[in-house]
Formats: C-alpha cells, sequence, structure tokens
C-alpha cells in the first residue's frame, strides 16, 4: 500500500445528507449545493501540481450520486465526463433497515442504540437483510485495493473513506468511523500518507 497513488473524492452534498439521514446503499440524488462541490472539486484536481489526469484510473461507486459527482469533476477538470468506470465494491455500507432515518427518529424506537453503535461504532451491525458494520465494508475495500494497478482518481462515500483512514492510515476503526468526512475537499493518499488537499 506504500506505492498507493490515489485522489478520493467523496460524492456531494444529497438532501438525506442535509437532513441528517442514514442514505447507506439507497440511490439518493445529489442536490444543488452537491453539484456545487462536485464541480468546485474538478475545478481544484485540475490545477494541482503534477496532476496528470491522463495517467491515472478514474473509477467511481456506480449508485447515481457517485456517478453524477465524478461526471462533474471530470467535467470542470476539462475532461470528457464519461471516461471513467464503476465498480461496486465502492458501494456505501448498507445501514440495512435504518436507511433513510435519521439516529434520533431510530433512537426514538429502540432507546440505547445511539449509545451502544457509539461504543463500538467499527464493528456496529444495523438490523436488516444486507446491512454491514463497517468492517465488513473494510474487507470490500481491501478487495477493492488488491485491484488497484496505479494511480487513480476515485468517488465514493464517507464509509469508503473512513474505511480507507483505517486500512491506510492506520487510524483505529472505531475512530475512523467517527471521522468527519467533507464532501468540498480531496484526499489524497499518496506513499503511504493520507491527508486533505
Amino acid at each position: 500500500m506504500d506505492k498507493l497513488s490515489l485522489y478520493v473524492i467523496r460524492h456531494g452534498q444529497t438532501d438525506y445528507n442535509r437532513e441528517g439521514r442514514l442514505q447507506g446503499a439507497r440511490d439518493i440524488p445529489l442536490n444543488a449545493l452537491g453539484r456545487s462541490q462536485a464541480a468546485s472539486n474538478g475545478k481544484r484536481l485540475a490545477v494541482l501540481p503534477g496532476f496528470d489526469a491522463d495517467t491515472h484510473d478514474w473509477v467511481a461507486s456506480p449508485l447515481s450520486r457517485t456517478r453524477e459527482t465524478m461526471e462533474l469533476v471530470r467535467a470542470n477538470a476539462g475532461l470528457e465526463p464519461g471516461g471513467y468506470r464503476t465498480d461496486d465494491l465502492l458501494i456505501e455500507l448498507s445501514f440495512g433497515e435504518w436507511e433513510g432515518h435519521t439516529m434520533d427518529e431510530i433512537e426514538l424506537d429502540h432507546p440505547g442504540v445511539d449509545r451502544e453503535r457509539d461504543a463500538a461504532k467499527w464493528d456496529f451491525c444495523p438490523p436488516g437483510d444486507g446491512a454491514e458494520s463497517y468492517e465488513m465494508l473494510a474487507s470490500r475495500i481491501d478487495r477493492f485495493l488488491e485491484t488497484v494497478t496505479g494511480p487513480s482518481v476515485i468517488v465514493a462515500h464517507g464509509g469508503v473513506i473512513r474505511a480507507l483512514f483505517n486500512r491506510i492510515g492506520g487510524i483505529d476503526g472505531n475512530a475512523a468511523a467517527m471521522i468527519d468526512v467533507p464532501q468540498d475537499r480531496i484526499l489524497r493518499i499518496e506513499n503511504g500518507r493520507i491527508g486533505w488537499l
């Protein structure tokens, strides 16, 4: 992993993000602010010293919010919007039955569950078919990283980026699960180092 060279961008804001709703694997579109954030990240990427778009593999989660973000990033970096591929391994972790709800709503139905989740957030798995913990997501991201063969630009989700902080940044799982992941910045992973631009 020391030789990885990645630029990772979280999708722009959605209405679920604005409302504090768990969206997970639900296919929720960008809102106007999210489109603006994606466009700004494309402009920022285009002027990074030494960045050569042609030497990078461009890959996104297949959900519409990440694909639209990728297309806006590429267009605003002066590139053909559709010149990327998708990978199912980059889909956000599933919150199962909790998707579409805020934690306040969930806490009303299940008192104490928010505290229980925060105490062991990395390993906590919500109820419902297909639900995942951050550890389960990180195992999926391990499989994705095994496929990376060169410099890449990745558009994914907050959970994916938290998994990268754990796997590449060496941050403890529970701490990584609590990291705030901005939607208007670019994460650079280079020579085993990880940090925001």
